[in-house]
């Protein structure tokens, strides 16, 4: 998942962080100047003003797009509980399929995620929906786009970067506690931030806590 251009006077990278540290690292033995653009963890927040319908629609299309794998594509949804089943329900009509079963859940991420538990499967980075889910013995049609998990915070699924269609969904009680967990998960990375609501206050709140470099309100991430 990453690409590199190498001149004679400096390297630019973007990509996988294990990759892009590996080339600092050699750069610097040459003294070779590098840009390095790392991953990114894109919260994306719903909070109970949004027009749910389509924030629902562009979420599935911003998680989807290119089967995740741009760092600006939402990594993990975070809504306030008043709406999150009515999400829910819109994003399944726009082509998610939500994955219920506790033992399929838990099957599901020993597939997807390294042997540590602290990244992705990289033989699962970038592939479809569909084709993860006929790994747990599930078939779709080709309108399902993303597999969608209920989670807690703490779900290496909200804490690590997948860069694949699988989806968590963190309920939370209010959009302050949105925008706090949004905040943490995102690490710090200052990479991409999403949010639906009409909430102006809410929102300049959101924007001025992350402090990403792209900060997107209602509409998918790309």
């Amino acid at each position: 998942d990453w690409l590199l251009e190498v001149r004679w006077d400096q390297i630019f990278f973007t990509g996988s962080p294990n990759v892009g540290h590996a080339i600092m690292e050699a750069a610097a033995k040459h003294l070779t100047p590098v840009v390095l653009e790392l991953g990114g963890k894109s919260p994306c927040i719903v909070d109970e003003t949004a027009d749910i319908e389509k924030a629902a629609r562009d979420i599935i299309k911003g998680c989807s797009f290119d089967n995740n794998l741009p760092c600006v594509a939402e990594k993990e949804v975070i809504v306030v509980n008043q709406v999150a089943d009515y999400l829910i329900h819109c994003m399944k009509k726009s082509g998610a399929y939500l994955l219920c079963d506790k033992k399929l859940s838990q099957q599901l991420q020993s597939l997807v995620l390294n042997e540590k538990g602290t990244g992705p499967n990289t033989a699962f980075v970038g592939k479809d929906a569909r084709y993860i889910l006929q790994q747990l013995g599930i078939q779709v049609g080709d309108d399902i786009k993303v597999i969608l998990i209920e989670a807690e915070k703490t779900h290496p699924f909200v804490v690590h970067e997948l860069m694949m269609p699988v989806l968590p969904v963190v309920r939370v009680d209010n959009v302050d506690e949105a925008i706090e967990l949004a905040v943490k998960v995102e690490h710090g990375n200052r990479h991409t931030a999403v949010m639906h609501s009409t909430n102006v206050e809410k929102l300049t709140k959101m924007a001025r806590l992350i402090q990403t470099t792209i900060f997107v309100k209602n509409g998918p991430s790309y």
